[in-house]
């Protein structure tokens, strides 16, 4: 009988530790204020003509950072002053370390001088990551 309360014990535990992870997966977090530079990689691929990049962490192997990018593509094509940019970190995991990046893909968008307005966990969901770039989404001049 302790076997099937054991058993009883770790599904519940495993179904609240996935609904978790599921209800965190996509959903759009306010950047931390920044106490590191930028590394190299990912400010040479800021666009300085518009105002939000995304920068796009994955890795070779990533099923749902190929999802990801099927979502932002389209959306900085679509979008004037939303520029999109995918930054493979497979042979370069010091460049996720120094940007706290614990899971692939993570989607980091950032002003052009590289300061972190927000970050996405997990394949982003195009409407809610739109809604929340909008006020930083002006026409800029270079």
């Amino acid at each position: 009988m302790t076997g099937l309360w054991v058993l009883v014990a770790t599904l519940v535990a495993a179904g609240a530790v996935g609904a978790l992870l599921k209800a965190r997966n996509g959903r759009v977090r306010k950047a931390k204020p920044a106490v590191r530079a930028l590394p190299a990689p990912v400010t040479d691929v800021l666009d300085p003509a518009s105002a939000v990049t995304l920068v796009q962490i994955s890795t070779t192997f990533c099923a749902p950072c190929r999802h990801a990018k099927a979502v932002l593509a389209p959306l900085a094509e679509r979008t004037a002053g939303l520029h999109h940019v995918e930054l493979d970190v497979t042979n370069s995991p010091e460049v996720a370390q120094s940007l706290s990046v614990l899971r692939t893909p993570t989607t980091i968008a950032l002003t052009p001088d590289g300061r972190e307005l927000l970050r996405v966990g997990g394949v982003p969901k195009g409407p809610e990551l739109l809604d929340a770039l909008r006020p930083h989404l002006t026409t800029r001049t270079p």
